[in-house]
C-alpha cells in the first residue's frame, strides 16, 4: 500500500512523538521554549562537525548540544546576566560558528533545506534504531528524575528542602533535551524541533486538568500530528516536516475552541 520509505517515516515520527510529548510538558511548565531554540541552533555546529570528521550526526549533535547546555548552567552560576540574555548569546554564537565552519567546508555539499526543515522521508533503518533506542533511554531517565524535576518545577525551594536535589534533576533534563534534539534533527530539522516539543504540549495544556492528563494528551497530540502531517504531505505533495508542525498547529487551534466552549458552560 505504501512504499518502504513512507513506512519508515511513520515509524520514525511516531517514535519521536512518544518522546517529545512528556519532555514538551516540562518545556511548557518551566518556560524553556527559548532554551529549546538555543539547543536547536547549536545543532548546526554539531552537524558541521559530523561532516568534517565523518562522525554520526546524531552523536555529534548530542555532544555539542549537551556541551552548550552545560555551559549555560555554568554561566548562570558565574554571571549576573539574565537567563534570556545568556540563551540569546549561546544560540546566536553557536549558530554563527556553525555557519562559519560550513563556509570552510567547500568540498562538502550541504542540503541546507534538509538541515533547516528536516526530511523524515529520508530516514534509514539505522535512524530508526537511533530514534527508538535513544527514545527509550530518554523516557527511562525522565521517569527516574520525574519526582525531583516536577517538584522543583512547582516549588524549587520546597524541593531543595526535601533533599530532592533539583539542580541535578535540572542538569539531567538539559541533557535529555539535547538528546531528543539529536535524535529528531533529521525528522523536522533545526527550525522545527522546538515546535514539535512545544505545540502538542501547549495543545494538551488547553484541554487538561492535571499534569498526568497533559502528558497523555501531549503524546496523543504528537502522534496525531505525525499521522496527519505525513498523510497530508503525501496527498498534497508538501514538505513533510513543516506539514507535521502544521498539523500540530491545527490541533492547537481546535483545543482553543474547546476552551471557549468550557468558558461558556461555566458562565
Amino acid at each position: 500500500m505504501f512504499d518502504d520509505f513512507f513506512i519508515r517515516a511513520l515509524i520514525a515520527g511516531l517514535g519521536i512523538a512518544l518522546v517529545t510529548g512528556p519532555l514538551g510538558c516540562f518545556v511548557v511548565w518551566r518556560r524553556l521554549s527559548y532554551f529549546g531554540d538555543t539547543l536547536a541552533h547549536s545543532a548546526l555546529l554539531g552537524v558541521t562537525l559530523a561532516y568534517s570528521f565523518e562522525l554520526n550526526i546524531a552523536l555529534s549533535v548530542f555532544i555539542i548540544s549537551s556541551l552548550i547546555a552545560l555551559i549555560l548552567i555554568q554561566l548562570q552560576k558565574k554571571t549576573n546576566l539574565p537567563g534570556d540574555a545568556l540563551l540569546g548569546l549561546l544560540a546566536h554564537s553557536s549558530l554563527a560558528v556553525g555557519l562559519v565552519v560550513i563556509g570552510f567546508l567547500t568540498f562538502i555539499r550541504f542540503d541546507i533545506m534538509g538541515l533547516l526543515f528536516g526530511d523524515i522521508l529520508a530516514v534509514t533503518t539505522d535512524d530508526l534504531l537511533i530514534i527508538w533506542t535513544g527514545g527509550a533511554v530518554i523516557l527511562l531517565v525522565l521517569k527516574l528524575i520525574w519526582k525531583p524535576l516536577f517538584a522543583s518545577t512547582v516549588n524549587y525551594e520546597l524541593a531543595e528542602a526535601e533533599g530532592l536535589n533539583p539542580d541535578r534533576a535540572k542538569a539531567i533534563f538539559t541533557i535529555l533535551m539535547a538528546a531528543v534534539i539529536a535524535i529528531s534533527i533529521k525528522m523536522v530539522g533545526l527550525l522545527l524541533i522546538t515546535g514539535m516539543l512545544i505545540i502538542p504540549a501547549a495543545m494538551a495544556r488547553n484541554i487538561s486538568d492535571s499534569p498526568q492528563k497533559m502528558v497523555l494528551f501531549s503524546i496523543i497530540g504528537g502522534l496525531l500530528s505525525v499521522l496527519l502531517g505525513l498523510f497530508s504531505s503525501l496527498e498534497f505533495n508538501t514538505s513533510s516536516g513543516p506539514s507535521i508542525i502544521m498539523a500540530a498547529l491545527v490541533l492547537f487551534i481546535l483545543s482553543l475552541i474547546n476552551i471557549k466552549q468550557s468558558i461558556k458552560l461555566k458562565n
